[in-house]
């Protein structure tokens, strides 16, 4: 993706001071989806940075509640792979792994499906933002409970200051940093 195209999302995100609790400052990709030429660049540069990275199959993009399903389904769907969602706990049927995570801002419970992630396959993690790391971290742990391998994490935006990445256990590649 060019600087330009980097520089035109970054000045659609949303910005929302306080939210969902005072002294978090909310960035909001949803203003993007509103241009699909811009959307198109975003998966389009995700891919190619996939796909240019590893050379063996991605077999599983999973996606994290919520912002994750918009972006997952569309990479998997380009990469050939099943897209699994990682869930707030309680919304997924079936014999679930879960994993619990603090947040910026309190502590949640994530959980996958056993089903959907294969002992052995190779699984990217996406999320529309990457912050403490805390929420990603979760996803990889609920991975690892599969038997699987997190080859990647990858984030539309990442904020640099909390240094998130440090958290994580495998690759992370993001497209605009914050």
């Amino acid at each position: 993706m060019s600087n330009f195209d980097i520089e035109r999302i970054k000045s659609m995100l949303g910005t929302h001071a306080d939210f969902p609790k005072e002294g978090i400052v909310f960035k909001d990709m949803f203003p993007v989806f509103q241009d699909p030429t811009a959307v198109e660049a975003l998966i389009t540069n995700i891919v190619y940075h996939l796909t240019s990275t590893h050379k063996e199959k991605i077999d599983v993009v999973v996606g994290l509640d919520a912002r994750g399903f918009l972006f997952g389904p569309l990479i998997a769907l380009r990469l050939g792979a099943a897209f699994a969602p990682v869930r707030k706990a309680g919304k997924l049927p079936g014999d679930c792994a879960r994993a619990v995570y603090a947040k910026e801002y309190g502590e949640d419970v994530f959980e996958v499906q056993k089903s959907a992630i294969k002992p052995n396959a190779r699984v990217v993690i996406v999320d529309d933002l990457i912050a403490t790391g805390g929420s990603a971290g979760a996803a990889g742990e609920l991975i690892k409970k599969c038997d699987a391998k997190v080859v990647e994490y990858v984030f539309v935006m990442e904020l640099d200051f909390l240094n998130g990445r440090k958290a994580l256990d495998a690759p992370v590649y993001s497209l605009i940093h914050l």
